[in-house]
């Protein structure tokens, strides 16, 4: 399928700018969904793209903020106790049109098929922070789980990006992936947002990472580095 009009759903936050700025070079028509409190972070583009405004978890919002789109870039967010994360990626996958690309975003905490590898450290931060924000009510990291397996066991062509710590900066290029977090090449744990913008983006037109759950890493990062000198040492 030729990618010509996208939506990205969650288009006011940093890294739904990002993918904003991304698509529009690449020539792609824009629709941005956002929240009708937060269309004003998006003056910069209020000429060049057409906005959405309302709930992402509203079927409604996202049925007609879809219609017509040949890919669609959500940001799963999982503010609050409303289920918000899972009732967006529902709306996506039963709204989008068929055959559609479906591109994701959540972070390494969440895995496929229960073989990623976390370090005791993630482990506790996960635990630690979705306890307290589920205590004063403000994400609930569960509930971008089950998102996550809605989106797994659909029949759509998805892909689910895993990023890990993320950073501001200029871009350093498009972030390099693993199935699997604990694979040697990830371990640097960092990505420019900019860069997991322009993953997802290209995520669009990659056959590739159909119904795949990459996890990233920054290309300019050591870990990533070593194992390209590693793969040329290899080749030679």
């Amino acid at each position: 399928m030729t990618i010509r009009k996208i939506c990205i759903v969650g288009a006011s936050g940093k890294l739904g700018q990002y993918m904003i700025e991304h698509a529009l070079e690449r020539g792609y028509e824009v629709v941005g969904v956002c929240r009708e409190e937060s269309v004003g972070k998006l003056d910069r583009f209020a000429d060049r793209i057409t906005i959405v405004p309302g709930f992402t978890n509203d079927p409604e919002v996202i049925r007609r903020a879809v219609e017509g789109c040949d890919g669609v870039l959500t940001v799963l967010a999982p503010w609050g106790i409303q289920q918000y994360a899972s009732g967006t990626a529902q709306a996506v996958l039963d709204h989008a049109p068929k055959g559609a690309r479906l591109v994701f975003s959540c972070g390494w905490h969440i895995t496929r098929d229960g073989q990623d590898v976390y370090s005791w450290k993630l482990r506790a931060i996960v635990k630690v922070f979705g306890f307290i924000a589920r205590l004063t009510r403000f994400a609930e990291l569960d509930d971008q789980v089950e998102a996550c397996r809605r989106i797994f066991e659909s029949d759509t062509r998805w892909t689910v990006v895993r990023g890990s710590n993320l950073e501001e900066g200029e871009s350093q290029g498009l972030p390099v992936w693993s199935r699997h977090v604990g694979d040697p090449i990830l371990a640097s744990n960092l990505t420019r947002r900019i860069d997991f913008a322009l993953f997802m983006v290209a995520a669009l037109e990659d056959d590739a990472l159909v119904q795949e759950a990459p996890a990233i890493v920054g290309c300019q990062t050591a870990s990533a580095l070593e194992h390209a000198s590693g793969a040329m040492t290899e080749a030679a």
